[in-house]
């Protein structure tokens, strides 16, 4: 059922579509005005006000109402025109008419239409203008008096249809700027909801790079040696797959947790277990020493509470540090751990006694002399229990060079202490060796604690 309402949004649509139609209508409806208004002739005064006699406009008046009312059509094509057209035909009128019509009525319309298309400089300018010149015309050349009541109507009439067109472009200019800024604020929103997308996309990026570099690696050296050994040394390889079986399942894992964190609120196995921290890392260092990197740990952080992302950061520092000592220090590189509470700061650092000189996150490693050629400290009584030859490893291939050889390691570790405001410093040790070090705030940015 069609209500009052929706026909008459109905029909402000279709004459917002069509204008000249509306401006038309709007010039027929003056034109009517007009003939009506000048068959009334004021003749006195009575008791309750002017009295009104009937009269018959003579032919030239009606020219001029006509000519006025059709000048209306084409207001908002050149408003300007229009006004000085309807001002020139009102003049004539008030100079030459006994009894003038209201031919004015057209020049108040179109001096509405300048005032509410136009700028309020221009609306002063024609106003103070049209005012001037019919008021003036009416006062000192018309047929009555100067001081009559007409006289002054033009000069009201023409003052308020300027203000109510400066009031109507005001306003839609309000309303216009509080659309764009809300379609402004509505574009920031999303340019907002896009960065947190990357950087979380990063962040994903990060992690799925450090799980897959550290388990990789270390599944690559452990099965090298399972193979190497596997004729001679039948216990040592089915050893070196258990290894290689936990690296896999501890991979499999963190890449569940990690890639889990793209599902959706609503979906099912949604991630449960907490990212990985400081507080396992005991777990990740016996990967290493159970893979042949004899790493050792001093911590001086007890008690300390540290914000999960500062947590996770340190972590996965230290994880990606010894991964690289791991496929880039040769065969007889240690490394050493340390992570130290320095004031309102976590400072982690990764020493290693690996190739002197060598480039930082270099990506390649000494030629491999082959499993025969003895190699200082190679021994297996200087071996830690459970710790695979260097002879297996190189023999195996040597480290895995192909790993991570976009050289996204130390870029990863920047981007991680950046986000946080912390410092990273990474470089040769004199005398051989490298070291990275990262000073992590213990006050996590805002929004990063999460």
């Amino acid at each position: 059922m069609t209500t009052l309402a929706d026909g008459f949004d109905r029909t402000r649509c279709w004459l917002r579509e069509h204008p000249m139609a509306l401006d038309g209508a709007l010039a027929s409806t003056v034109f009517l005005c007009m003939v009506v208004g000048s068959f009334a002739e004021p003749y006195g005064y009575g008791e309750h006000g002017p009295r009104f006699r009937v009269r018959t406009p003579d032919e030239r008046s009606l020219v001029l109402m006509t000519l006025a009312a059709a000048a209306l059509v084409h207001r908002r094509r050149n408003p300007m025109a229009v006004l000085a057209f309807t001002s020139v035909l009102t003049a004539a009128e008030l100079l030459y008419g006994n009894r003038p019509a209201p031919v004015a009525m057209a020049a108040v319309i179109a001096l509405f239409t300048v005032a509410s298309r136009t700028g309020r400089a221009t609306t002063w300018r024609a106003g103070l203008l049209t005012m001037t010149a019919l008021t003036g015309t009416a006062m000192f050349f018309g047929s009555t008096p100067w001081y009559t009541q007409e006289n002054l109507g033009i000069f009201a009439w023409t003052g308020m249809a300027a203000a109510a067109g400066d009031a109507v472009r005001s306003r839609r200019d309000v309303v216009e700027a509080i659309k764009e800024r809300a379609e402004r604020a509505e574009r920031t929103r999303e340019e907002e909801a896009r960065r947190r997308v990357a950087e979380e996309r990063l962040r994903i990026a990060r992690d799925l790079h450090d799980v897959v570099a550290h388990h990789i690696a270390l599944v690559n050296v452990q099965a090298g040696v399972a193979a190497h050994v596997m004729d001679r040394r039948p216990d040592q390889a089915k050893e070196a797959l258990g290894h290689v079986r936990e690296a896999s399942r501890s991979a499999l894992n963190e890449l569940r947790a990690t890639v889990g964190l793209l599902r959706q609120s609503g979906d099912p196995e949604a991630p449960t277990e907490p990212a990985p921290g400081l507080d396992v890392l005991d777990e990740l260092v016996t990967t290493f020493r159970q893979a042949g990197l004899p790493v050792e740990v001093a911590r001086a952080d007890e008690g300390v509470r540290r914000p999960a992302a500062v947590d996770l950061a340190a972590y996965r520092i230290i994880q990606e540090a010894l991964t690289n000592v791991r496929k880039h220090a040769g065969p007889d590189a240690r490394a050493e751990v340390s992570v130290i509470r320095v004031g309102p700061t976590l400072e982690v650092t990764v020493l290693d006694n690996g190739l002197a000189g060598r480039m930082p996150d270099a990506r390649t490693g000494p030629p491999d002399p082959g499993p025969d050629v003895p190699r200082p400290g190679s021994g297996d009584a200087a071996r830690a229990p459970g710790t695979p030859a260097p002879a297996a490893v190189a023999a195996a291939g040597g480290p895995p060079h192909g790993i991570g050889g976009t050289g996204h390691g130390l870029l990863g570790m920047r981007e991680r202490v950046s986000a946080l405001g912390g410092r990273l410093t990474t470089g040769p040790r004199y005398g051989g060796g490298f070291r990275v070090q990262a000073i992590l705030p213990l006050t996590a940015r805002s929004g990063e604690d999460t």
